[in-house]
């Protein structure tokens, strides 16, 4: 297959050459395109550095022999639906995101940026697959390892359930590959182990950042399997028709009336 491997934490995060290096080593043809600096919570947005129309672009040495590598000024997303357009070669099969840098559950999946990538993807008739280890959001934690092969093992043997009808969101405890406790599939939690909240507000200004939460995880969430120590994953459509919502008094495509 043809694999677009990109992220929100920028070019030179761990987890996308850990990632990369998945799909080269299952003798994939890839080619990594990822934001030239961080684009964490960039959700689905198609924002980028233009010059007189052009998204700037610099050619990197290659990640892996063979494989083209692109810091792009743009957004994830963007990146993702550029590719679907030939903007890197042939478009992909499959657009891998991550690995991020810290967990993707709940409806905070709504804002990432490496989940944005892959629900993007799937929009434009690619398959995708989001992957997010849990480990601190920033690098150099005393005392902190981080298992990023771990999760790009997972990643590849979760490879034969993607499909073009989901993203499927996988979610890494932060252990060595054997520590692992399995593979569960989850529901999403109501609010996701990652909180934006407000740290002061003054004139002219407000301050946010991102907290982790202190809420009770919901069982069979995707944030009570990770606390547990289990691999989630979760498939989860991007934008669709809520066809079973019945607007009372409005009319449907038939001209009838519908929902009463």
């Amino acid at each position: 297959m043809r694999i677009l491997v990109t992220n929100d934490d920028g070019i030179d995060s761990p987890g996308l050459h850990a990632l990369a290096a998945m799909a080269v080593r299952q003798g994939h043809e890839v080619v990594v395109a990822a934001p030239a600096r961080e684009a964490s919570g960039a959700g689905t947005s198609l924002t980028g550095v233009e010059a007189d129309g052009r998204i700037a672009t610099e050619t990197r040495p290659a990640l892996f022999p063979g494989v083209p590598t692109f810091a792009v000024s743009a957004s994830p997303a963007f990146i993702a639906l550029m590719a679907t357009r030939g903007a890197y070669g042939q478009e992909p099969d499959v657009v891998l995101s991550g690995i991020n840098r810290g967990p993707n559950t709940g409806a905070a999946v709504l804002h990432s940026g490496t989940v944005g990538a892959a629900f993007t993807a799937v929009a434009n008739g690619c398959r995708a697959m989001a992957v997010s280890l849990d480990v601190p959001f920033r690098a150099g934690a005393a005392d902190s390892v981080e298992y990023w092969d771990t999760a790009a093992e997972v990643a590849g043997d979760l490879m034969p359930l993607l499909s073009d009808e989901y993203v499927l969101n996988v979610n890494v405890p932060n252990l060595h590959a054997g520590d692992l406790r399995g593979i569960r599939r989850a529901t999403l939690a109501q609010f996701g182990t990652v909180q934006m909240v407000l740290l002061e507000q003054g004139h002219g200004y407000v301050r946010m950042s991102l907290e982790q939460s202190d809420h009770g995880a919901e069982p069979g969430s995707d944030d009570a399997w990770l606390l547990d120590g289990y691999v989630a994953v979760s498939p989860v459509r991007p934008a669709r028709e809520a066809a079973d919502i019945a607007l009372p008094g409005l009319v449907d495509t038939a001209g009838e009336h519908v929902g009463g």
